[in-house]
């Protein structure tokens, strides 16, 4: 079973990009659900309707944009790149911007169906403005400029509420209804085709004006995922290491201090002797592992040179960079030119 369980999350490490779009359409379908399930009761209140149809309709999504960012591996990475300090290695700001973007575009689609979804279903926007409809237009015209505006507006915010609702003497109630549901429609699908079409330009249309830097920042920020795991992979392999050795000596001095209060030591045969060799050489592997680290201050030196200044991105210079790590800089190792020369036999 646990076989199973280490070759899904192997799977799920090597497809990163299309588990996080599984569970941003995931998160998308629960938004959709979640509203379904959701119980709007409209205040029926001047003052009130509007407040709480804004909540309703901001609140759920910038909790769902929080979610979606929070449940994005790459969060934390971006904000240790954005807080390191430059040390031996510069930060490019495109990178860090397309890592954001990147984040982000998957953040915004579950807050995006719950405001299409809200708008199609048009209960939010009646509740909003309800106290705005048209009563001349719509309804018996000559009695509204006789009734104080107060409780004019009283009367219309009554509207979702059918319970409580008297004023069908003034508007018909299912007029208006009619009315704020057709507008709340037809805004709900210019959303939904605007931001389809902000998609398909950020998406498509945008790396072919800006193809160079794009493929660029995207290379990079790879490569400061994969260092990055790398570099965990790395840190656990040498804690493994470390771990073992100590406890290896640990149980070598205590085995030692029992031979010295034993008075039969010495009745050890060979056979024991060649079967102790095998752990020896297990030893002397896992001490090749800790390459060169057996102690705690100098692990914790290297882990905070690690944050501090990180090795310039250029393999076989030792010496910093010159200007901006991400891009070369400084003198070239000098080119050996080759003649080959070919005959016709």
């Amino acid at each position: 079973t646990m076989d199973k369980f280490r070759m899904i999350f192997q799977f799920l490490q090597s497809n990163q990009e299309s588990f996080m779009n599984g569970i941003c359409g995931i998160m998308a379908l629960a938004s959709a659900q979640m509203y379904s399930a959701f119980d709007f009761n409209c205040p029926c209140l001047p003052g009130y309707n509007a407040a709480y149809s804004a909540g309703i309709l901001l609140a759920p999504p910038l909790v769902l944009f929080l979610l979606g960012l929070v449940m994005n591996n790459n969060v934390s990475m971006l904000a240790e790149e954005w807080k390191r300090p430059p040390g031996r290695r510069a930060k490019d700001p495109a990178v860090l911007r397309y890592m954001f973007c990147s984040m982000a575009q998957r953040a915004l689609i579950a807050p995006v169906v719950w405001v299409a979804v809200t708008l199609l279903d048009g209960k939010c926007f009646l509740c909003a403005f309800c106290t705005a409809v048209p009563v001349a237009a719509l309804g018996n015209g000559s009695l509204a400029p006789g009734l104080p505006a107060s409780e004019l507006a009283r009367l219309l915010a009554r509207v979702p509420c059918p319970d409580i609702y008297d004023g069908d003497w003034l508007l018909a109630r299912e007029v208006a209804v009619r009315y704020l549901r057709c507008i709340s429609q037809a805004l709900g699908w210019s959303f939904v085709l605007l931001t389809t079409l902000l998609a398909f330009m950020v998406r498509s249309v945008r790396p072919c004006f800006t193809q160079a830097a794009f493929l660029k920042s995207k290379y990079w920020s790879h490569y400061i995922d994969i260092e990055r795991k790398l570099f965990d992979e790395t840190c656990t392999e040498h804690a493994k290491a470390f771990a073992k050795v100590c406890i290896q000596q640990f149980f070598e001095a205590m085995n030692h201090d029992l031979e010295l209060g034993h008075t039969h030591g010495a009745l050890a045969t060979a056979p024991a002797a060649s079967a102790a060799a095998s752990p020896l050489d297990s030893a002397e592997e896992e001490k090749e592992k800790l390459r060169g680290i057996t102690d705690r201050g100098t692990m914790n030196r290297l882990l905070t040179s690690w944050h501090k200044c990180k090795p310039p991105l250029r393999l076989g210079q030792e010496e910093p960079l010159l200007g901006n790590g991400w891009v070369g800089g400084g003198p070239q190792p000098p080119r050996k030119e080759v003649a080959i020369y070919f005959s016709k036999v």
